[in-house]
């Protein structure tokens, strides 16, 4: 009996490792039509009696402004072009900040919030910070750089209900992800950290002031080049 628990225990095993490897092996090529996280809002809002929605549309990073890959990097995560999935400077940093703060914040770089997005729920478990690094090397190794913010930027939640920047684009500034300017880049990516509370379609003071932040930060880091 035990020896048969341990060879199902070990199918099982084998069986995540080959339909993960596959599954990211698919959406290198295959658009990301829905996520975990679209279906788990979609489902709370529907459990707390009111209508849900998914507004998403993908579209490929060569029909999205530059400026707004520019505007995510320079906010979230500047070192995204060179390092390998994760900034380990940053997460010591927040490591020893959290010791002291009531709110801990995140270090995930752009690699990791895609990896989880696409293959993961929201949490902080270290279970799933486990399966988050797991996911974000095979990303960073199967897919690339151009690949992974092409992903983001087609995934991300950037208001309620909506995510990827078509989506916000068509619904908070009445335009096309490729014709985003970049003051408009610029306050999508301030939204981030929390786009269910920060609005980009009615900026609150703060929000302007990052936005300010961020426009300067794009000038600092100039134009991006990612590798496939």
């Amino acid at each position: 009996m035990i020896r048969r628990i341990f060879r199902y225990i070990g199918y099982a095993i084998l069986f995540f490792f080959i339909s993960s490897f596959l599954a990211v092996l698919v959406y290198k090529y295959v658009p990301v039509s829905i996520t975990p996280l679209m279906i788990i809002r979609y489902c709370e809002s529907v459990a707390e009696g009111k209508k849900g929605y998914i507004r998403h549309m993908w579209v490929p990073l060569e029909r999205i402004s530059p400026s707004l890959a520019q505007a995510v990097v320079a906010s979230e995560d500047n070192l995204f072009p060179t390092h390998s999935g994760f900034d380990f400077k940053q997460i010591k940093k927040v490591w020893e900040e959290n010791k002291t703060r009531k709110v801990p914040r995140g270090a995930s770089t752009i690699s990791q919030q895609t990896a989880k997005n696409v293959f993961l729920w929201p949490g902080r478990s270290y279970f799933r910070k486990g399966l988050e690094a797991y996911f974000t090397f095979l990303i960073e190794h199967i897919w690339g750089k151009r690949r992974i913010m092409e992903v983001y930027l087609n995934s991300i939640e950037m208001g309620r209900f909506i995510y990827g920047a078509e989506a916000v684009a068509q619904l908070h500034f009445k335009t096309h992800a490729e014709k985003l300017t970049r003051q408009q880049c610029a306050l999508i990516a301030a939204t981030l950290p929390n786009p269910r509370v920060y609005n980009s379609a009615a900026p609150s003071s703060y929000m302007l002031k990052r936005q300010k932040q961020i426009l300067s930060l794009m000038d600092k880091i100039g134009p991006l080049s990612l590798e496939d």
